[in-house]
């Protein structure tokens, strides 16, 4: 089965009685660009193997790279597009009553052991024998998936005309050091303006939802192979040095390392360790 997002097919992966439905996918940017936005009862667990993969809520761009999976919850209205060549796993889940999983939208580690697990489902017959191995294979992914850790690769998206104006000049000009009294004044805002209302919609700073933004641009390039020291140069850093002591502090570990832990992932230098 491949990744198709119209509304018959929806209605179709809906309707199989069975708390797991496998769907593989390869396709090019062009043709993920052009999947609408959609929903479906069923939750889903985009895990991608290559590319890069973004998931688009109404309040937020989720990022997903290599050897990374979001969850996207059951009746969510959400659009999903590649960088690149892609090749994804998508499993449409009906979450069982127990173990508990992710009610939010979310990108989620995938473990040694969980990425084996998932490409053994991609195999799993739509109407599968629950009481068989493959039934026994899909208990246990469900026990993996409830104790996978959450990593925060997203950039929440403000819903005030002005703050989404903001958003895409950010996204255009990333390398712009400019002021937060600068940026505010673009959008015909005062800086106080603008920092009250960042922090009543998305509960961030100015400068942290920038450092986000640039962490979420910063993956995307990186995963495609892209230096540490252009990436830094790209989002305006004066060294590699600078941008590595941001993305650690905001994801925990320099981006060397990050993407070393997704095989395939790794930038060309060693900048980044």
């Amino acid at each position: 089965m491949y990744l198709d997002v119209r509304g018959d097919w929806l209605s179709f992966v809906d309707e199989i009685p069975r708390a797991l439905v496998a769907a593989n996918a390869v396709a090019s940017l062009q043709t993920l660009e052009q999947s609408p936005r959609h929903s479906h009862q069923k939750a889903q667990l985009l895990f991608t193997v290559r590319g890069i993969i973004n998931c688009e809520v109404d309040d937020a761009v989720w990022i997903v790279p290599p050897q990374c999976a979001v969850w996207i919850p059951g009746g969510l209205p959400h659009t999903v597009f590649g960088s690149g060549v892609v090749e994804c796993i998508s499993l449409f889940i009906e979450p069982p009553e127990a173990p508990s999983l992710p009610d939010k939208c979310c990108t989620i580690t995938v473990s040694g052991l969980l990425r084996h697990l998932l490409m053994r489902a991609n195999g799993i017959p739509e109407h599968y024998d629950v009481d068989g191995p493959d039934g026994r294979i899909v208990s246990v992914i469900f026990d993996e998936l409830a104790a996978a850790p959450i990593e925060d690769l997203r950039l929440p998206i403000p819903s005030d005309p002005r703050l989404k104006k903001l958003t895409d000049l950010l996204i255009a000009a990333p390398a712009d050091r400019a002021s937060v009294a600068e940026w505010a004044s673009r959008v015909a805002l005062s800086e106080r303006s603008l920092s009250r209302m960042l922090a009543e919609e998305i509960g961030m700073s100015f400068g942290r939802w920038r450092r986000q933004l640039h962490v979420v641009l910063a993956l995307r390039h990186l995963s495609t192979g892209q230096t540490v020291q252009a990436v830094a140069m790209d989002l305006g850093y004066e060294s590699a040095s600078g941008f590595v002591t941001m993305f650690r502090k905001m994801v925990g570990k320099p981006p060397t390392r990050y993407l070393l832990e997704r095989p395939g992932s790794a930038p060309r230098d060693h900048a980044g360790r």
